[in-house]
């Protein structure tokens, strides 16, 4: 991959799940997810037509998909969460998000359903994730995808991540520095 394209398609930097953390690091990536909605609904709420159908990349997703898929992709994260908090290392299921981000109702849903949506999961998620013990964010969940048990607190910061990572596209989108 050329260097201009992994600069558009990780404008933040790849993730790489962390090997050794502590609740600092934890209460940080909380915050960070906390945030998150009002954020993105800052820069999302004056955006016209045009510009939540403009891409971060050619080929890359639209505004539109991105604010979407950040539904999809988090409402998924905290289930899992929910199910490694209950049981003991659950399988989890992936899902093909590319195939999510092309279906219809992207393109009809308006993106304040999906801003909405986000600002109540994120209350609901960071309300669990601030009673979790750091003893309760060593739980895991098996990814079979990735053939690997991940930690909740190495989760937790890569969606902390992930955010950032979109809100970065969204920018380069729109053209906001």
């Amino acid at each position: 991959m050329s260097e201009d394209i992994e600069k558009l398609r990780y404008p933040i930097g790849r993730f790489n799940f962390p090997e050794t953390a502590g609740p600092g690091e934890a209460k940080k990536w909380i915050s960070e997810i906390e945030t998150l909605p009002q954020k993105l609904v800052e820069i999302i709420e004056p955006l016209n037509e045009d510009k939540l159908n403009a891409r971060y990349r050619e080929d890359g997703w639209t505004v539109r998909q991105i604010v979407h898929h950040l539904v999809d992709s988090h409402i998924n994260s905290y289930v899992r969460f929910k199910l490694a908090l209950t049981e003991d290392i659950p399988t989890i299921k992936p899902y093909r998000e590319d195939r999510w981000a092309d279906l219809p109702d992207n393109d009809v849903t308006p993106v304040r359903v999906s801003l909405d949506l986000l600002t109540n999961l994120h209350t609901r998620w960071t309300d669990m994730l601030k009673a979790l013990s750091w003893q309760d964010l060593q739980k895991e969940f098996y990814h079979p995808e990735n053939k690997r048990n991940i930690k909740l607190a190495q989760n937790l910061a890569l969606y902390a991540w992930h955010g950032k990572h979109h809100l970065a596209h969204i920018k380069l989108a729109v053209g906001i520095k």
